[in-house]
This record gives structure tokens, sequence and C-alpha cells, in this order.
């Protein structure tokens, strides 16, 4: 197409030539008829080049890649199994195994005989938590304490509790308190001298006690972590035999619950108290508070399990 309008145009020039030279009528019809031939020709060039462009477009919009979304694919992609024939597959074409809590108990402590690995070792869990409320809103990063229905620990926590009020010192001091007393205790802290896992304060002495906000730090009484308190003998009931777990990181929950020798009804048991506890922190009108949940002892993979069957039948019992 474009070869024939160069010569369309050649013949146009020359004939253009030619009439101012003789100025003949031949050669002014010549001129007519190559203009139309031009115009013609390039109007046509034109217009097919255009329906060739608008192809393209065509087909480049077919061509673009189809991006399929299969993270929550029940069928497996393309030619693969339903089920992974072993231990070796691409963990986007089929989705993670979550087990139920006894069941990841059991296993675990499989994993302990065949590793060869010591039977008494921490248990830990790992959750992850929606810290969403209605309106924008979220959930302040918590310290809970909670009462295990089978301890893992052999000693119990120290705790020291101020107060200046001498009946107050002397029941803490009867209840298993380390020490009781009011600000003479600041500069031993402060040098040292004593140190506890909780320190327990009644309201008035709280400011009494600013100097020592830098020295304890997460440890200071606090309201919220409920380490401020007017009843003394049941917090220190509470802390003393009691164990802690606090949001990490905003959203996570990593805390020891057992050891792996504890039968395995033990453990149980331990992982739903803490995780009830866990969940009292958000309404239940807001939907599901754990996200993820795993559990791992210190020598073992990570299991994923699921946590509605145990709150579940939590709520059974409590109703």
């Amino acid at each position: 197409m474009a070869s024939c309008a160069r010569r369309a145009w050649k013949v146009l020039t020359g004939c253009q030539k030619r009439l101012q030279i003789t100025g003949g009528p031949t050669c002014t019809g010549v001129l007519q008829a190559a203009s139309r031939y031009t115009a013609v020709r390039t109007f046509a060039a034109v217009r097919m080049l255009k329906k060739q462009q608008k192809q393209d477009a065509e087909k480049e919009v077919k061509k673009e890649r189809r991006v399929v979304d299969d993270r929550d694919r029940h069928k497996p992609f393309g030619k693969t199994a339903w089920t992974p024939v072993d231990d070796v597959y691409i963990r986007r074409f089929y989705p993670r195994t979550s087990h139920g809590a006894a069941d990841a108990i059991l296993m675990l402590k499989k994993f302990q005989v065949l590793d060869f690995t010591p039977p008494r070792q921490p248990l830990y869990i790992d959750l992850k938590l929606d810290m969403k409320l209605e309106k924008k809103k979220r959930i302040d990063p918590f310290v809970g304490i909670v009462h295990l229905p089978h301890p893992f620990k052999t000693e119990t926590n120290k705790v020291v509790v101020f107060t200046e009020d001498p009946h107050q010192a002397q029941a803490a001091q009867q209840g298993g308190a380390m020490l009781a007393g009011g600000a003479e205790l600041i500069q031993p802290i402060l040098d040292d001298e004593i140190s506890a896992d909780f320190y327990v304060a009644v309201p008035d002495i709280l400011p009494k006690l600013v100097p020592l906000k830098n020295k304890l730090r997460k440890k200071f009484p606090k309201s919220k972590r409920g380490t401020v308190s007017t009843n003394i003998p049941k917090t220190l009931e509470l802390f003393k035999t009691g164990h802690e777990y606090l949001v990490e990181s905003d959203c996570y929950v990593r805390t020891q619950i057992a050891t792996l020798d504890m039968p395995t009804s033990h453990i149980f048991a331990n992982l739903q108290t803490v995780l009830s506890d866990v969940c009292s922190y958000r309404p239940a009108d807001m939907g599901p508070f754990i996200e993820r949940a795993i559990i791992s002892s210190r020598t073992s993979e990570a299991i994923w399990f699921r946590t509605e069957d145990l709150l579940k039948a939590e709520q059974t019992k409590e109703e």
C-alpha cells in the first residue's frame, strides 16, 4: 500500500513539472487523474492502518495473563492430586493442614520419641489476634494472668507488696509475699538488692513509687495489669501462683502453657484455660478473636491447630 502511494506521488510531481513547462491540457488531465488516484490510495492506506492498530490492540487485550487466585480453592489447581502424595508439594496448591488441639498434642509427643529429644521440654503456643473493634477502634495490647489447672512451674513466683499499713504488710508476709513494706524498699530495689517476679501495691502509695518506673518498667504496679489493688491477700494469691502472658507486636501472644512430659489431658486443660482467658478481652459478638493458632515444643516443628472446638466446649461447660 505504501509503494502505491509513492508511485502516485512521483506521477503527480512529474505532471506538475510538465505542466509548468508546456502548459498543455494533456498534462492537466494527467495531473487531475493522478491527484484523484493519490487521494484515494492515501485514504485507503490510513483506513487499513487504523484497522490494523485496532486488531493489534484487541490481540494484546486477549493475550493478557489471567491471574487465578487459588489460595482458598478447595479443588487443587491444574493436574495436581486432591491430597499430597508425599511430604514435598507446592504450598499454594494445597491449604495448610489445621489439626484438632488433642491431635496436635499427640503429634508433638510422637515427634519427641522419634527425634530422641528430652521429654521434659517447654510447650509453647503462638496466637495471632484480631484486635479490631467497631468504628475503626482497636484493642490496646494487654497483659493477662491466669491460674492454670495444672501448673508446670515447680516454684512459686516472688512477689513484693508495697503498703504502709502494718496490718496489710503482716497479712501479705503471712500469705507468702517475699517482702512487704513501704518507701524503705525503694532504694534496695534501685541498688539491685531486691528482685522479684511481680510488684503489687495499694493505690495510696503509688505517688511515692515514681522513682521505680525506669527501673521496673513493665513490672511497675499498674491498675490495667491488676497489680494495684486494695485486696492484697486475693491479689497476692493470684500473682504468687498465676501464669502471665502478654500481647507482643500489637497482635501476637507467645507463651508457654505446659511441658511435653505432662499428660495429654493436663496439657489440653491448660491450653483451654489460656485460650478462654485471651478471648475474654474482646466481645464475643465481634466474631472470632483468634485468627491463627500454632503449638510447638522447643525442638519440634510448628503445628497449626483449630481453636473453635476448644472455645465451644468451654462455653458449653459455663452454661
